[in-house]
């Protein structure tokens, strides 16, 4: 989370440097020309603007309205009281802020309401501009910055719209996953059933008091089932694909070993029992193949990489940390974690990634198994 809010603020405070940048030089520059007393409702409105800007994430739609609003007051401002030229370029850069953001992230009607605002306030500076006073530089940079809000804002949205579907294609992709891994868990334990169930047929023939124990089996299969669905359920998709079998903890072993091979020392510690359900077991074992994964293609530098994995009273928790130096988040992140990520939560399970304290990386899941 800190990750993705920290590109955020600086983002937002290299803004403000710039927008107190042009408002000085702007200030400078009329004082020098028509005298700053000429420039106290356009600096105003600049000073208004800059800050919704600054805080434009919050309510967009109001705050980019309230911009505008404010940046065609300081227009007629000018032209009735003969003063600068406006939008200046503090307004122009603080407006076109305002309408990138609205274009970026509402709904397609609103986004387009405020791009045709900032237009009608970029060429409001037209019907002020005087000629022979650098009026028509004004002009034409409010139009550029007005077209580059509406381009920026336009290639961040569809930059988004591509993330988003990408990410919804690995859940759905995950959720597939899953419900072929159900298939097979419960065909595994109905097969059990019937077997159980045509063994108690041929027993009670001959001997009717080990019936009992035939049913015993059959109602602990059954429930081993039931809890497998339980676990899923909301994930099922149809697929024609067949279904993968189920990794074990000698898979996680060969897969640790295989990676000691071509990468950084690994230590791996597994729990003495673990009997677990399969949907679980071939969870922890993508976990493990997703973690090491990141490891090898951001951190093949590291010293050493631990696996640990252990059983607790109702849950299975891995961790998969690393020693190698911490970079941005977003670079260890990715849309492989989005995938297991949903794969875990589907299971009532929960998993952290992310830096270290003392450097590296880690990721943590837990995934709830039910009592031994």
């Amino acid at each position: 989370m800190a990750g993705e809010r920290f590109p955020r603020v600086a983002a937002t405070a290299g803004l403000a440097v710039v927008l107190l940048a042009a408002i000085g030089v702007q200030a400078v520059a009329i004082a020098a020309s028509w005298g700053l007393r000429y420039w106290l409702v356009g600096g105003a409105a600049a000073v208004v603007v800059g800050v919704l800007a600054l805080v434009r994430d919050r309510q967009r739609v109001v705050t980019a309205t309230a911009g505008l609003v404010v940046a065609a007051s300081a227009v007629a401002a000018a032209r009735l009281f003969d003063l600068p030229t406006e939008p200046g370029p503090t307004l122009a850069l603080a407006s076109a802020v305002l309408v990138g953001s609205a274009v970026r992230a509402l709904p397609p009607l609103p986004a387009g309401l405020i791009a045709a605002g900032g237009l009608v306030v970029a060429a409001g500076a037209w019907a002020v501009a005087r000629p022979g006073a650098g009026g028509s530089g004004v002009v034409a940079l409010n139009c550029l910055c007005w077209l580059g809000g509406v381009a920026t804002g336009l290639s961040l949205r569809l930059l988004d719209e591509r993330a988003c579907a990408t990410a919804e294609r690995v859940r759905r992709d995950e959720r597939l996953e899953l419900a072929r891994e159900l298939h097979d868990v419960v065909a595994h334990h109905v097969t059990g059933i019937v077997v159980q169930a045509q063994a108690a047929h041929l027993v009670g023939r001959r001997d009717p008091a080990r019936v009992t124990e035939s049913l015993a089996g059959i109602e602990e299969a059954g429930g081993e089932a039931l809890r497998a669905m339980r676990r899923v359920v909301g994930v099922l998709r149809d697929t024609d694909d067949a279904p993968p079998a189920s990794a074990g903890t000698e898979q996680i072993e060969e897969l640790v070993e295989r990676f000691r091979r071509q990468g950084p020392p690994v230590r791996l510690r597994l729990p003495g029992e673990t009997a677990w359900p399969p949907e679980v077991t071939s969870t922890v074992h993508r976990i493990v193949r997703e973690a090491l994964t990141n490891v090898a293609r951001h951190a093949p530098h590291a010293g050493q990489v631990t696996v640990d994995v252990a059983r607790e009273p109702d849950a299975v928790v891995v961790e998969v940390t690393d020693d190698a130096p911490g970079g941005p988040a977003e670079h260890r992140g990715g849309y492989g974690l989005v995938g297991l990520r949903e794969r875990v939560e589907a299971l009532g399970g929960t998993l952290r990634a992310g830096p270290r304290p003392d450097g590296g990386w880690s990721v943590r899941a837990s995934v709830p198994c039910g009592r031994p």
